[in-house]
C-alpha cells in the first residue's frame, strides 16, 4: 500500500514540477490585472471595508452593484484578509496551487475511468495546457471555474462507484456546483447536466425503480446548490427593486442604458475577437473607425455610406444614447431582413467556430491582427502554433470520446452528463454577441479527460488506480 502511494507520488512528480514552472513563468512575464479584475477587486475591497458590494472605478462613493455575481469577490476578500489590499501577485500564486488541484482531479479522474496509464498521459496534457495555465496569472474567475468543474465530474464518479447515497462525495459535488454557480452564471448549466445523471444512476442502481427515498440526497442536494442565491437575489430586490437571482446578460445595473440597436447591428457581421475589442466593448467609451469594420458589414456602397454617417456622428457628438441607438437598429434591420440565414444560422455558428478553433491570443501578448506577417513575424508563428496545438486537444478528445463510446464497461451516465454539458454550453454559446476564446475554456477538463482515453490499457474494461 505504502509502496504504491509513493510510486503514485513519484510519476505526479514530474509533471506537476513542469506543471508548475509554466505557471510561475506565466505570473512572472505575462501577469494581468486589468479590466474585470479591477471590477472584482473594487467590489471586494468595498464588501470589506464599507460593507458595500459595489465598486469605485473613477468615483469616491461606493456605487451598488449586481452585474457580477458574489462567487469570485468573495475569493478576492478572503484574499486581501490574508494578504492585504491588491497584493494581485499572491493571488496568482494561489492559483497556479489550485489550478495544479484541478489537474490532480483530472487525472484521478481519468486513471478511475480508463486506468493508469490514461492517468499519467491526463497529468501531462493538462499540466502543460498553456490555454488554461496563462489564466492562474490572472485574477478571473476562469482558474476557480475550472476547478469547481473537474471536482463536480471527479466527485460524480466517485459518488456513483461508491453507492449514490449520502455521502462525502454527495457533499463534494454540492460544493463545487453551488459555488461554480456563484463564479459565473452560465454555470448554470453544470447542475442542469449533473442532476438527471445523479437521477439515472440511482434509477440504475435502484433495479430501474424510483421512489422518494432513493431520490432523496439528489433532492437535498440540487436545493443545496440554489440556496446561496437566495441571499443574493433578496440582496438585489431590497437594493434594486429588481428579481435577478444570477446576473444581467448585458452586465448592466438597473436604470443603465442596454444599447441593443449597437447589439444588433454588431451581430450582423461581428465574427472575431478583434471586433469584441474593436468595437464592441469600446462602445460608449471610445471613438470606433469604419477602418476597422470588415468588409462582410457592408451589403451596398449605399451601406457602407450610411455606416460611415453613423459612427462619424458617433465620434464627433459621443451619441451613445437611447435615440441614436435606434439608428443602429433600424440599419441592423435591413441587414437582418436582407440576410436572415447569414443573422440567426451563419453567423453565430462562425464566432462559436471562432471561439473554439482560433488562436487564443488574448492572453499571450499577440496583437489581434495575429496574421499580419510582415508586423509580428514571430508571434504570428506563436499564433499559428497555438492554434495547432488548441486543434490538437480537440482532436484528441473527439478521438477519446468515440473510443469511450465504444468500451460499455466504463461508458455511463457520467460520459452522457459530460457530453450534454459540452453541447449545451456551445448552444448557449450561440446566442452571445461578443466572440471570447476564454468562454470555450470549461471544455478543456472534458476534451482531456476524453482524450486519454486513447491511452487507456487495452485489456482493461474496468480499471482500477490509487486515489
Amino acid at each position: 500500500m505504502i509502496k504504491g502511494k509513493l510510486r503514485t507520488v513519484l510519476w505526479a512528480a514530474l509533471p506537476l514540477a513542469a506543471g508548475l514552472t509554466l505557471r510561475l513563468w506565466y505570473v512572472l512575464h505575462a501577469g494581468r490585472v486589468e479590466g474585470d479584475t479591477l471590477i472584482y477587486g473594487s467590489i471586494a475591497k468595498n464588501w470589506l471595508q464599507y460593507g458595500i458590494y459595489g465598486f469605485t472605478l473613477g468615483q469616491d462613493i461606493p456605487k451598488p452593484t449586481l452585474i457580477r455575481l458574489p462567487g469570485y469577490p468573495l475569493f478576492l476578500a478572503v484574499c486581501f484578509r490574508l494578504f492585504g489590499f491588491d497584493r494581485y501577485v499572491a493571488i496568482m500564486y494561489l492559483q497556479c496551487a489550485i489550478d495544479l488541484g484541478t489537474c490532480l482531479l483530472i487525472s484521478a479522474l481519468s486513471g478511475k475511468l480508463f486506468g493508469h496509464r490514461s492517468a499519467k498521459a491526463a497529468l501531462w496534457l493538462v499540466v502543460l495546457c498553456p490555454f488554461t495555465a496563462i489564466y492562474a496569472a490572472a485574477p478571473l474567475t476562469e482558474t476557480l471555474t475550472l476547478f469547481t468543474i473537474a471536482l463536480t465530474w471527479y466527485s460524480l464518479e466517485r459518488w456513483q462507484s461508491t453507492g449514490a447515497a449520502f455521502n462525502r462525495w454527495l457533499l463534494a459535488i454540492t460544493v463545487a456546483m453551488a459555488y461554480s454557480v456563484l463564479l459565473r452564471p452560465e454555470q448554470g448549466l453544470l447542475p442542469a447536466t449533473v442532476v438527471p445523471a445523479m437521477i439515472w444512476i440511482v434509477w440504475q442502481k435502484s433495479g430501474r425503480r424510483l421512489s422518494l427515498r432513493s431520490l432523496r440526497p439528489i433532492a437535498v442536494s440540487a436545493i443545496c446548490i440554489v440556496l446561496p442565491l437566495a441571499p443574493w437575489a433578496i440582496r438585489n430586490w431590497r437594493t434594486f427593486h429588481v428579481i435577478q437571482p444570477l446576473a444581467p446578460r448585458n452586465a448592466t445595473d438597473p436604470g443603465e442604458n442596454v444599447p441593443t440597436g449597437f447589439q444588433h447591428w454588431y451581430r450582423t457581421w461581428a465574427i472575431d475577437f478583434a471586433s469584441t475589442e474593436q468595437f464592441y466593448w469600446n462602445y460608449d467609451s471610445t471613438d470606433l473607425r469604419i477602418d476597422d469594420l470588415p468588409t462582410r458589414a457592408f451589403d451596398s456602397e449605399d451601406q457602407y455610406e450610411r455606416t460611415a454617417a453613423l459612427l462619424s456622428d458617433y465620434n464627433e457628438k459621443n451619441n451613445a444614447t437611447p435615440a441614436f441607438d435606434q439608428r443602429f437598429e433600424a440599419l441592423a434591420e435591413q441587414r437582418i431582413q436582407a440576410h436572415p440565414l447569414r443573422y440567426y444560422i451563419t453567423l453565430p455558428v462562425a464566432r462559436l467556430a471562432n471561439m473554439l478553433f482560433r488562436p487564443r491570443p488574448e492572453m499571450m501578448q499577440i496583437g489581434l491582427d495575429w496574421w499580419n506577417w510582415h508586423e509580428y513575424r514571430g508571434k504570428t508563428l506563436l499564433a499559428y502554433a497555438s492554434a495547432a496545438l488548441n486543434l490538437a486537444y480537440f482532436l484528441l478528445g473527439g478521438i477519446g470520446l468515440w473510443l469511450w463510446r465504444k468500451n460499455p464497461g466504463t461508458y455511463h451516465a457520467l460520459a452522457c452528463a459530460m457530453t450534454a454539458f459540452f453541447v449545451l454550453r456551445c448552444a448557449l454559446l450561440l446566442t452571445l454577441d461578443n466572440s471570447e476564446p476564454r468562454y470555450t475554456l470549461e471544455f478543456f477538463p472534458l476534451l482531456i479527460v476524453w482524450a486519454s482515453c486513447i491511452f487507456r490499457e487495452a485489456d482493461s474494461r474496468q480499471p482500477a488506480t490509487p486515489s
